[in-house]
């Protein structure tokens, strides 16, 4: 039972995962359509990261409480630049292989039906959505500590 009452009152996890949750509803107002679309709350990719806010967000918050020469800090740093190293990155990528292959599935469409599924082509972020991101999480870190 003590976990539990911990895990509630840790102020550094509630303040990023308030990180992560915001940049995911400023997502409902980012789309490519330039309109509020709802379902995007849930969608990843797009602007901003909620990823990259999420681990800036904590990397912060460890920094002004543990000092930002401790080795929490670092270690937390440290995961945050492969989180957001693996958003623009691998999963970037991803979504272009996606897209190159709806693009094959379509042009084979165009001869003869063939049954598909779309594949979701916004997996990763650009490197701007994940700075954006990252911004994001230390604006709320610092505002919230």
């Amino acid at each position: 039972m003590d976990f539990f009452v911990q895990v509630f009152n840790n102020h550094v996890l509630w303040v990023s995962m308030f990180a992560c949750f915001l940049a995911q509803f400023i997502k409902i107002f980012t789309g490519e359509k330039k309109r509020v679309d709802l379902s995007r709350i849930v969608m990843s990719g797009g602007m901003p990261s909620s990823h990259s806010s999420f681990v800036t967000s904590l990397s912060t918050l460890v920094g002004i409480y543990k000092g930002f020469d401790s080795i929490e800090f670092a270690i937390c740093m440290v995961f945050a630049l492969i989180v957001m190293y693996d958003a623009s990155g691998v999963r970037r990528a991803v979504g272009k292989q996606a897209a190159i292959i709806n693009k094959i599935v379509e042009d084979l469409q165009n001869k003869k039906h063939i049954e598909h599924e779309t594949l979701k082509e916004l997996v990763g972020h650009t490197p701007k959505e994940v700075v954006f991101g990252a911004m994001l999480g230390i604006v709320v870190g610092v505002v919230l500590s």
